[in-house]
């Protein structure tokens, strides 16, 4: 039986801090079939639904005064086909879980962001992505798809079945029904070597084409007030395993990317004129260095210093100019910026609002430690994004609306049109909805 739960005075907040929201009540189904009935009972009730995955959105894309969909209890793997390269898993399941069970069964999935706190369905509805050469965000790995519409019924999606569905649900921001259950592409478990690196910006910006094309997947990190970056290369490798030592990890990767980061942040927001200083150490504290290790040991890390995010997708042949535009208003602005910008890419894919869709794309994304003003920040970067047909990240802080998001998504009446079939009443509206896809 599902059970009914509430937060402390029930209300729910987002990881980021960022969202608070005070639904009518909180289901968490133990079941599709308590899922589909919690999505009737609300309709009954004259309430919207909206399903809430690891809280990992700093937008308000899951928030309602509704009925909260929790489903914590909707997990694990139901299928492994061997011959198809495919497993089946519930949408409640965190990817950490999933990719821990799938390098037990010898299973990996091509490519994945870098963290894995969030829930399969919370990351791929909103479009969460690594960086890639070839290979691109999560929701492109998906095969199959089964979610709940609006009149409790279970769809299932694919290439085959419903296809109009699967172009849209895999990035489907919670719009079109509650996902029951992911079927993703996997492959047999590879290694791979990452290389990391300082480097100039000056170097990085000039070689970009170069690094990108050289290594399936490159990544960089530039500390705003300073010229430097540090650099990320991850490609597939013969062996032998050499992961990171166990003290070398914990100074590099809790103590300084963790640890000394915080204490420097907190630093940082107590007297902001000291944050070029900090950031000159801190872009200078990482050493490099290579290790080999399977896929979600190489592409995730632990995030502990809380931060509030924006990142926009703008097309790959326009990063340069962009980051350069954005480091002259960082230059010139008197703005403090403690945190590193971090830019990734992705190939061209079909999902209708994938970030990426129809373009080869490149992500630039920017932080501010949690507790200080971002606002000033944000949207002087956002100005700049938006200017080279910025596509923001779904669940990253943005002002953009559905006027905007037509102008940049080709598709975007294919999606709304699809909308309106799915839930003509807006049983899974909320603010967010309303707000980037109209009413």
């Amino acid at each position: 039986m599902s059970t009914t739960v509430s937060g402390r005075n029930g209300t729910w907040r987002n990881w980021g801090g960022t969202v608070a929201a005070r639904p009518a009540r909180q289901v968490e189904p133990a079941s599709v079939d308590e899922l589909a009935a919690a999505v009737r009972k609300a309709a009954e009730d004259g309430l919207t639904v909206k399903a809430v995955g690891s809280g990992h959105s700093f937008t308000s894309v899951a928030a309602t005064d509704g009925v909260l969909i929790r489903p914590q209890l909707l997990t694990g793997i139901r299928n492994i086909d061997r011959e198809a390269g495919t497993v089946t898993v519930e949408a409640g399941t965190p990817l950490k879980r999933l990719n821990m069970a799938l390098a037990r069964e010898g299973l990996s999935l091509t490519n994945m962001g870098d963290i894995m706190e969030q829930t399969v369905s919370g990351a791929t509805s909103t479009g969460t992505h690594g960086t890639g050469r070839d290979s691109a965000s999560i929701a492109a790995q998906i095969k199959g798809l089964e979610l709940v519409t609006a009149d409790g019924s279970l769809l299932t999606c694919s290439e085959k079945e419903n296809p109009e569905v699967f172009a849209a649900a895999r990035t489907g921001l919670g719009a079109l029904g509650i996902i029951t259950a992911i079927t993703f592409a996997v492959e047999p478990i590879f290694l791979l070597t990452a290389r990391e690196e300082p480097m100039s910006l000056d170097q990085v910006t000039s070689r970009f084409d170069e690094l990108w094309a050289e290594n399936e997947h490159f990544e960089f990190y530039w500390f705003p007030h300073t010229g430097n970056t540090n650099t990320k290369r991850n490609n597939r490798s013969a062996g032998p395993e050499q992961p990171v030592g166990q003290l070398a990890g914990w100074f590099e990767d809790e103590f300084l990317s963790n640890g000394v980061f915080q204490v420097a942040q907190w630093a940082g927001r107590a007297v902001p004129a000291t944050v070029p200083a900090i950031a000159q150490i801190s872009s200078k504290a990482l050493s490099a260095r290579t290790y080999t290790d399977i896929p979600y040991k190489v592409f995730t890390s632990p995030r502990r210093v809380r931060f509030v995010e924006m990142e926009y997708a703008v097309p790959r042949e326009a990063l340069v100019e962009t980051l350069r535009e954005l480091k002259t208003t960082v230059d010139r602005s008197g703005l403090r910026i403690s945190f590193p910008v971090e830019v990734r890419t992705a190939p061209a894919d079909d999902i209708t609002l994938s970030t990426a869709s129809g373009r080869d794309t490149a992500y630039i994304a920017v932080h501010m430690f949690k507790g200080t003003p971002y606002q000033a920040y944000f949207t002087a970067a956002e100005r700049i994004f938006t200017a080279h047909e910025g596509r923001p990240h779904w669940g990253k802080v943005h002002t953009r609306d559905a006027e905007y998001f037509a102008g940049v998504y080709p598709r975007f009446g294919e999606f709304t049109a699809l909308r309106d079939r799915l839930d003509p009443e807006r049983r899974f509206q909320n603010d967010y909805l309303r707000r980037v896809l109209g009413s």
